[in-house]
């Protein structure tokens, strides 16, 4: 049975909803970011096995307005996020629908009703990802899927075996191998981190593990170049 979990305040009209996440018996854990935009509708940022009390929930923060997956490979939850809000638009990166079986949209470009405050950039160079960036500007939040994965070394021994294997040791945060890997064209790809990395941020919400409150750019920056991707 799925219990309920709370939405927790991070920023204004900036809030946090941790689900488990299980993967060959570790907790891998599943970040969904709900922001209000001004107008007051929500963007709901992953999506996760919805309870009814967490859609109540939801609803008392705002108008959900879209739900959104920002990579091909989070589709884990996708029909039950799609069953919880079945009547806004669901934003992914081209071919997850046909991943997923129903309609989405693209996230980029970004809705006009996010204008100056929610940006969206789809890292190239990763093109079996298709890994988008976000970027609250009221909050200065940079809202991430699964660029880096941010877990600290008091992890059940599990689950910090499994992150030595997908991430390696330095996850803290770290990118993870498969995202390493999955990069074909460099240039490209070092060139959207770039851009990332000029736009305004301190906290850094990672889609899965904790969230980085503070000096999020700066240890970013060195998550990547120690996956290789120096940016200096």
């Amino acid at each position: 049975m799925n219990t309920h979990t709370t939405p927790t305040s991070l920023a204004e009209n900036l809030w946090l909803l941790a689900y488990p996440l299980k993967m060959l018996g570790a907790d891998l854990r599943r970040n969904v970011t709900l922001i209000r935009l001004r107008s007051g509708k929500l963007v709901i940022h992953s999506t996760a096995p919805f309870t009814t009390f967490d859609v109540a929930a939801i609803h008392t923060l705002g108008e959900p307005a879209w739900l959104l997956d920002g990579i091909l490979r989070h589709d884990t939850f996708a029909s039950e996020g799609r069953l919880a809000f079945p009547g806004i638009p669901y934003l992914a990166p081209e071919g997850f629908s046909e991943v997923v079986g129903f309609a989405t949209t693209p996230i980029v470009p970004a809705p006009v009703e996010w204008d100056g405050e929610l940006l969206a950039l789809e890292i190239q160079g990763a093109p079996e990802a298709r890994d988008t960036a976000l970027l609250h500007v009221p909050s200065r939040t940079l809202i991430l899927t699964e660029l880096v994965f941010n877990f600290g070394s008091d992890e059940p021994i599990w689950t910090e075996l499994l992150l030595r294997v997908a991430v390696g040791g330095e996850h803290h945060p770290g990118m993870s191998r498969p995202m390493k890997a999955g990069v074909k064209d460099e240039v490209a790809f070092q060139s959207s981190l770039a851009t990332i990395l000029g736009w305004d941020f301190d906290r850094v919400i990672v889609g899965h593990g904790d969230v980085i409150e503070h000096g999020g750019k700066a240890k970013l920056r060195i998550a990547l170049a120690a996956a290789g991707f120096s940016l200096e």
